[in-house]
């Protein structure tokens, strides 16, 4: 019997129109198979980061996932192979002087300043066309990274995009630099949301995003001073028409308390907790540019994720979906998740929203991502305890320099001090001291070294600078970012995304090849975020 020869999966070509996922349960990320447990017997806990007590109107709740691999049978083998590959020898064929030269080259902007992917995408290869219509039905990249003093996007001819820029404060671990990639987000309300009286305003559109603020946030926000005449509305809440300088949340449809949009979005559904329908999400996902012993986004872009709010779910319902789900889970706890979608339209996750993505090609250029590698993104924006609405990145916008309204590049993060929790304790420190690492694999030395001792003990003032400096633990060095972006430079030429993203080049130990049905992390008592 002639022996098979399995090609490499760039060599296969990419299948962009298969809606049948060649891992099912991608969905689950790979940090989900890391060992709590090390060598020692220590525990260490990642899982709180996303699996935490929720806030309503996010009734998920999934906190008790911070105590056992609670997956499905089919999902209990490790699909993530790449985690597992050596890949000494072709990082080091990889030069700081090529790195930097690629890193430094636009993937998303030609020479003339045009979009590459929109003009692609407009004139469509047919092995992209997933439903064979000869037009993408997704979206289609339109944003200039142009933007004036308030943080909103300009095209070449200097016309707004309603795309606006914020800054906010990274997710724990995998989400920092240090761990591989810098990034943006960018946000987008539909027309109404920038209209007054049919025409557009742009300071309708400033209050606009304030009042989302304020509800997502459930909380007052500082605004630029307006006159509330303009809208008719009593942003303030002091029982008059006058000058405002803050959005004042109350909120309270129980005891008839109540707030609104303005402009042409006055009527449009508002609740705490949840965005209007139609928002839109841009987030940009980056390599490292060394510079300045700083670092800054790289012109060239990993990746390009895009997300939209399709239609409305009350408290009521999102409820009962979550209830509806753990049901469902004790019914039949092998059965892995579905969602419905394509590479072009994206995938729709159960609480109302579209996500989409495009990749590097093995030549770095932007392609759109297929059924498989989206999917990879459905587990952290559907049903976890840790998301606003199945959104990370606004929750945690900052309120400093231009009350947090403008792109990354603008201004960094340095000195920007960490979040604290309600009870004083300080949020990426207790990252730290719960996981004793700077990432979920438990593989960044440099973080480790910085912060404890060769004995475990934590560096009291490592932790002090942290307080003051987020860029102390967030930011790599040279070296490091140099390496991560061979790393996943080696990745992208293999095309073999849906095996592990995570740059590296020794394989991690810290991560299970294969798990047991009901294993337990060992990890004895759940953490609790401190929200009052």
């Amino acid at each position: 019997m002639k022996k098979l020869f399995l090609l490499p999966l760039f060599l296969w070509g990419v299948d962009f129109k298969s809606t049948i996922p060649k891992i099912p349960s991608i969905y689950i990320p790979a940090m989900c198979y890391t060992k709590t447990k090390d060598e020692k017997g220590i525990v260490h806990n990642p899982c709180f980061s996303c699996h935490i007590n929720s806030i309503p109107p996010n009734y998920v709740n999934d906190y008790d996932l911070q105590l056992s691999y609670s997956f499905p049978q089919p999902a209990l083998k490790n699909p993530y192979k790449n985690l597992f590959k050596d890949y000494t020898k072709e990082v080091a064929k990889i030069s700081d002087e090529e790195i930097l030269n690629y890193v430094k080259t636009s993937n998303y902007f030609d020479k003339d300043g045009n979009i590459i992917l929109a003009k692609k995408l407009k004139n469509l290869p047919k092995n992209w066309d997933s439903n064979n219509n000869s037009k993408w039905d997704g979206y289609i990249p339109d944003c200039y990274y142009n933007f004036d003093k308030d943080g909103f996007d300009r095209d070449k001819n200097g016309r707004f995009t309603g795309w606006r820029a914020f800054a906010y404060m990274p997710f724990l671990g995998t989400f920092w630099p240090t761990n591989g990639s810098t990034d943006d987000v960018l946000i987008r309300l539909p027309k109404k949301f920038r209209m007054l009286n049919g025409k557009f305003d742009k300071e309708t559109y400033i209050v606009n995003f304030a009042i989302l603020e304020a509800m997502i946030k459930r909380k007052d926000i500082k605004i630029n001073p307006v006159n509330e005449k303009r809208w008719g509305i009593d942003l303030n809440k002091d029982g008059k028409l006058d000058i405002a300088k803050k959005i004042k949340y109350d909120w309270a449809p129980l005891k008839n308390r109540f707030m609104s949009y303005v402009g042409d979005a006055k009527n449009e559904k508002i609740a705490a907790g949840l965005f209007p329908i139609g928002t839109e999400f841009l987030h940009t996902v980056r390599y490292i540019l060394p510079q300045n012993n700083t670092i800054k986004l790289a012109p060239r872009i990993k990746e390009i994720r895009y997300a939209k709010k399709l239609f409305w779910l009350n408290y009521a319902t999102l409820k009962r979906l979550a209830q509806s789900r753990i049901v469902e889970k004790n019914l039949n706890p092998d059965i892995l998740e579905t969602f419905n979608g394509n590479s072009e339209r994206g995938l729709r996750n159960h609480f109302g929203w579209v996500y989409q993505g495009f990749i590097e090609d093995k030549n770095g250029n932007l392609r759109p991502q297929t059924y498989t590698e989206t999917l990879s993104c459905m587990g952290c924006h559907d049903a976890i305890g840790a998301t606003t609405d199945t959104v990370f990145s606004f929750p945690r916008k900052l309120n400093n320099y231009k009350n947090g309204w403008y792109y990354p590049s603008e201004k960094d993060l340095k000195n920007v001090p960490e979040f604290r929790y309600k009870d004083g304790t300080y949020e990426y420190s207790n990252y730290l001291m719960l996981n004793k690492s700077g990432n979920e694999f438990r593989t960044n030395d440099e973080v480790y070294n910085k912060f404890f001792d060769k004995n475990g003990k934590p560096k009291k003032e490592a932790f002090e600078k942290l307080h003051k400096d987020v860029t102390y633990l967030i930011y790599p060095s040279k070296k490091r970012a140099l390496m991560l972006n061979k790393a996943y430079r080696v990745i992208v030429k293999k095309q073999s995304y849906i095996y592990g993203k995570a740059p590296h080049i020794k394989p991690f130990n810290n991560v299970y090849k294969q798990l047991k049905d009901g294993q337990l992390t060992g990890i004895k008592k759940p953490f609790l975020i401190p929200y009052k």
